[in-house]
């Protein structure tokens, strides 16, 4: 299995980045990052590839599903984390550079 870990300087600066807040619903409790493309697709831990997630918007991208949670589904997170990323680096954004 490949390590998730993440430098503690990359973690802050994306959490800085994304104003220590879930960048899908503006949650600031139990945030997490998250790997656009995950480590095993090859994706790295460049900021490019992490976004800033609640507890309950990373758990629906991995597919656990939450009761009474309905904000989004998770191919609507999937998408909206795509074009958050986008948005933010266009057009250099990539998330397998590394």
């Amino acid at each position: 299995m490949i390590s998730a870990n993440i430098p503690n300087h990359v973690r802050k600066a994306v959490y800085k980045r994304d104003g220590y807040r879930c960048a899908l619903c503006d949650n600031n409790r139990g945030l997490q990052i998250h790997h656009y493309v995950s480590r095993g697709q090859g994706g790295c831990n460049h900021p490019m590839n992490l976004i800033t997630l609640c507890w309950n918007c990373h758990a629906i991208i991995h597919g656990t599903r939450l009761p009474g949670y309905d904000f989004m589904g998770q191919d609507d997170l999937i998408q909206a984390c795509a074009e958050y990323l986008g948005d933010y680096y266009a057009p250099d954004w990539y998330p397998y550079d590394g």
